[in-house]
């Protein structure tokens, strides 16, 4: 539960409303000095926040009351007759004629009125504080690095590297961390890709065992990349910054892989240790999931032995129950990639858990998170991205938000199959071929801008190279282009691939994308008037140089 929740029913001692309560009231008993109520003179270099002094009037020395003088108030009402007190309230009318509408002092309400602005500077300084404590707390954890153009809203299209940047991926891992048996596999690898245009998301599993071809460390399961850069670093000449650079070099080797198996950019990464996963969940007072598959396992976990007994329909998780049902694969019928399913359900009762109790905009929250668990993240988002990112997804809806694994039914991508003695996951294409998983994943994690322009393209074969047109066309619809037309060109010999805006600039995006891809500039007149591109936003006349960036 929420430790500040607490504390809510708690009354502040000795105030009421907020205020703080005064002394005594001072005597109206007749004496040789009385103390009347003045206000106190302020030096002209006292500090506002002085809170030293006490608020309110001091009492002054002043001469002696005078028999039948009334310094302090109106004098009583008598009978115009016989001179005694009136006893009797006035009619409404005399009431009104006489002004008896009772005001407070002037210097009451001068009183409440200083009183309610040192109220006011407690509890903007407090706030401040705990914010500003928070903001840099916040700051160590979150320091940065990455980056995701769509996370400025109507971005600069020079500013986008290629399709896919129209999103913001940010590749999410989960290891056991210290004390436990391979501290640094990443056992849990999910990519939060997030649509800011269309206000859209997707939660993207990766098969744990996936066999994957590295760049530097040859082929392995994937969960073993950032392990195996981090200690190849760690292995060598001992330095002050050890320790960051070999975690921020596998950061880079398990980014860099996914990109090229995936094959869509990761703009973000962060960490969790199973500690780390467990302390969100409870900070946050739980998880609430709706249950379709009961899972029963024994379990050895964080040292213990432990039932897990779910069943179907709405449950609620504290942490330590989801870290176990995140991690329960045996007794499921498809182990590790019901498990993979599991984990993106609990990801997305997070993400409503946090929006429904504004987590991230609460300092106090910030705080708690931070203390209780930021020694058990990495991640190389800022503060500010982070509050971008909870901007943004605040404004999608659940039913916007797909879970999407590489063996979910119909879309059976991967398989399992032992290689070199040990059970991997490698595609169903065959090893090493990834090229249906990209297209799979490029087209349901489509560019925001592509989706949004929606700019329709036409193909023509300007070579002689035959089917250049529609090798072409295929790759460009795994990355999201509505190709409407792919022809070969009337005319041919073309050496240099030509591409036509025939928008003049208002796809903006789509023509940024186009021009990077091909490593051209956008001309504005089709070359060749046989060529009707009809409604075409964009024409392609592909040149000789387009044959040999396709074979590379």
């Amino acid at each position: 539960m929420n430790k500040f929740d607490n504390n809510r029913n708690k009354k502040p001692r000795g105030a009421v409303d907020g205020f703080i309560g005064g002394g005594n009231s001072g005597s109206r008993n007749p004496v040789k000095k009385t103390q009347v109520y003045q206000p106190r003179t302020v030096a002209s270099n006292t500090s506002l926040g002085n809170f030293g002094n006490t608020d309110g009037f001091h009492g002054k020395s002043s001469s002696n009351i005078k028999a039948g003088t009334h310094p302090l108030g109106r004098q009583s009402l008598r009978d115009g007759t016989t001179g005694q007190i009136a006893l009797d309230m006035p009619a409404a009318s005399a009431r009104s004629k006489r002004g008896t509408q009772i005001k407070k002092p002037f210097w009451k309400n001068i009183g409440a009125k200083k009183a309610a602005i040192a109220l006011l500077l407690v509890i903007l300084i407090g706030g401040g504080f705990l914010f500003g404590n928070a903001y840099l707390k916040a700051r160590q954890v979150l320091k940065g690095g990455g980056g995701a153009a769509a996370l400025e809203g109507n971005v600069d299209p020079s500013k986008l590297r290629g399709e896919g940047d129209g999103r913001v991926n940010i590749l999410m891992l989960g290891k056991g961390g210290a004390g436990h048996e391979g501290a640094d596999l990443t056992d849990t690898l999910l990519i939060v890709s997030i649509d800011p245009v269309q206000k859209e998301a997707a939660i993207l599993s990766i098969p744990r065992d996936f066999y994957v071809k590295t760049t530097d460390h040859g082929s392995m399961k994937i969960n073993a990349v950032y392990a195996m850069a981090k200690n190849e670093v760690l292995s060598g000449k001992k330095t002050s910054d050890q320790k960051s650079r070999a975690e921020d070099a596998g950061f880079k080797a398990v980014e860099k892989t996914i990109e090229q198996t995936i094959g869509i950019p990761i703009h973000y990464h962060s960490m969790v240790d199973f500690e780390g996963f467990k302390k969100a969940i409870d900070t946050v007072g739980g998880v609430d999931i709706n249950v379709t598959t009961a899972v029963s396992e024994q379990m050895r976990i964080d040292g213990r032995n432990y039932k897990l007994d779910v069943k179907t329909g709405q449950q609620h998780f504290d942490g330590f129950r989801a870290l176990a049902y995140s991690r329960s694969r045996h007794t499921s019928a498809r182990g590790d990639f019901d498990r993979s399913e599991r984990q993106r359900a609990i990801m997305v009762a997070l993400k409503d858990k946090t929006l429904s109790l504004g987590t991230l905009g609460n300092p106090m929250k910030i705080n708690q998170l931070i203390n209780e668990f930021g020694g058990h993240v990495q991640t190389n988002l800022s503060v500010d991205e982070l509050l971008a990112v909870y901007g943004v997804m605040k404004q999608i809806d659940n039913s916007k938000i797909q879970s999407i694994g590489l063996a979910d039914p119909p879309n059976i991508l991967v398989t399992t199959t032992n290689l070199n003695g040990q059970s991997v996951v490698i595609p169903k294409a065959g090893l090493n071929n990834y090229k249906e998983i990209q297209n799979y994943i490029r087209n349901k994690l489509r560019d925001g801008y592509l989706a949004n322009e929606n700019a329709s393209v036409a193909i023509y074969n300007g070579t002689y190279t035959a089917g250049l047109a529609a090798r072409t066309a295929e790759e460009l619809k795994s990355y999201g282009y509505n190709v409407t037309t792919v022809a070969d060109a009337p005319n041919k010999g073309y050496s240099a691939t030509t591409i036509v805006d025939l928008r003049n600039g208002s796809k903006k995006y789509t023509r940024r994308y186009l021009e990077q891809r091909f490593k051209t500039s956008m001309t504005s007149n089709i070359p060749d008037t046989s060529i009707a591109a009809g409604s075409a936003d964009f024409v392609i006349i592909l040149g000789q140089n387009e044959v040999s960036r396709l074979e590379d």
